[in-house]
C-alpha cells in the first residue's frame, strides 16, 4: 500500500506521564502500517516453518486451504469503458486468479515459506466462476471501513445464504467513482482484515480502482495490457492476497514495524522487462504480461522476491 506522505508526530511534553513507545509492540491493522497495542499476541514458535528471517511469527493461524478461493465483489459500475469495464473483470478473474495466474505460481508460492503451528500456507490461491457479485451501488460511493463489512455481509447473504467461507479471501473491487472515507488514494491504495460475520471469522479486504488517484495508486499508466486500472489492481491484490493468507487475523507474521510480509516489499519490483512507467512488467502468468510487487520471503536469511527461491532484491 503506497503511501504518498505519512508523518508521525509523536508529542514530548504532557502534564501527565506518557509511556515509551516500544516499537516491539507495534502489530500490524492491514493498511501498511503498525499500531501500538496493549493487546499484543504473545510470541509463540511455529512448528512447520523457520521464524526471524526479518519477520517474526506471532502465534496467529495462516490461511492454509489448498488453493485458498477468492470472491469479487465488483462495487459501483463495471459496465462503462475504460477501467471500469468487463474487460477489467475479465483481466482479473480470467487471467490474474486462473488456475495458470497466481495459482500456485511462482510468485505464490513465496508464501509457502509461512506457516503456524500446524500447517504450512500452500501456495494456491483461485477463483471459480459463479464467486463474484455485482451489486451496484447500495451503499452511494463514499465507503467507510464499516460499510466495506456490511458489504461483504450482503454478499455472504445473498450468494452463499449465510454462511460465509472461513477459508476464503473477500474482496469488494470498486470503480474509480467510488472512494474509501478512511484514507484512499491518500493512506492506502488497499487494505485487509477480518471480522466476524454470521458467528463466522471472514477475511476480506478492501480494493480501490486505482485509476482515480493513478499518481498515488499506480505504477504507470501505460500498462501491459492496455488497462491501467486492472494492471495497477494486479499488484495491489496480490498484495492485500499474500498479506491476508500470512497474517489474516493480524496476529500471526508481521516485523517489529508491524509490517506485514507484503508491506516489506511495498512497490518495489526487481528487474523487469521494459521500463517501469512505460508498459514494463516483471511478472507472466495465464499468457499475460503483469508489474507486481515482489513478496519477502521467509527463507534464506530473508528478502525481498519475485519467485520462490529466486534472486533477492533490496530494490
Amino acid at each position: 500500500m503506497r503511501l504518498l506522505v505519512l508523518f508521525v508526530v509523536v508529542s514530548c511534553i504532557s502534564l501527565t506521564a506518557q509511556k515509551v513507545r516500544d516499537a516491539s509492540h507495534l502489530t500490524p491493522n492491514g493498511k501498511g502500517w503498525g499500531e501500538d497495542r496493549d493487546n499484543a499476541p504473545p510470541e509463540a514458535r511455529p512448528f512447520a516453518v523457520t521464524t526471524g528471517n526479518g519477520i517474526s511469527y506471532h502465534g496467529g493461524p495462516v490461511m492454509s486451504a489448498s488453493p485458498v478461493p477468492v470472491y469479487f465483489i465488483w462495487y459501483g459500475n463495471w459496465n462503462s469503458t475504460g477501467s471500469n469495464s468487463a474487460t477489467t473483470v475479465n483481466l482479473i478473474e480470467n487471467y490474474l486468479y486462473s488456475g495458470s495466474g497466481l495459482n500456485y505460481s511462482g510468485y505464490e508460492n513465496i508464501n509457502t515459506t509461512y506457516g503456524d503451528s500446524t500447517h504450512n500456507v500452500s501456495g494456491g490461491v483461485q477463483f471459480t466462476s459463479g464467486n463474484d457479485w455485482f451489486p451496484g451501488y447500495p451503499n452511494g460511493t463514499r465507503l467507510r471501513d464499516a460499510t466495506i463489512q456490511t458489504i461483504v455481509s450482503n454478499y455472504i447473504s445473498q450468494k452463499q445464504g449465510g454462511a460465509g467461507d472461513t477459508n476464503g479471501i473477500y474482496f469488494v473491487l470498486t470503480s474509480s467513482d467510488v472512494t474509501e472515507t478512511s484514507g484512499f488514494c491518500t493512506k492506502y491504495c488497499g487494505w485487509h482484515t477480518r471480522g466476524t460475520i454470521g458467528g463466522r471469522d471472514i477475511k476480506y479486504s478492501f480494493v480501490g480502482n486505482p485509476d482515480r488517484c493513478p499518481s498515488a495508486c499506480e505504477a504507470q499508466t501505460n500498462s501491459p495490457n492496455g488497462d491501467s486500472g486492472a494492471d495497477g489492481m494486479a499488484s495491489i491484490m496480490a498484495h492485500e492476497t499474500e498479506e491476508a493468507i500470512s497474517d489474516p487475523d493480524l496476529n500471526a507474521w508481521y516485523d517489529s514495524s508491524g509490517y506485514e510480509n507484503a508491506d516489506k516489499c511495498a512497490w518495489k519490483w526487481g528487474p523487469t522487462t521494459g521500463t517501469v512507467g512505460n508498459g514494463g512488467y516483471n511478472q507472466t502468468l495465464a499468457g499475460k504480461h503483469w508489474l507486481i510487487q515482489m513478496n519477502w520471503e521467509n527463507a534464506r536469511g530473508g528478502g525481498c522476491d519475485q519467485m520462490l527461491g529466486g534472486t533477492f532484491y533490496t530494490h
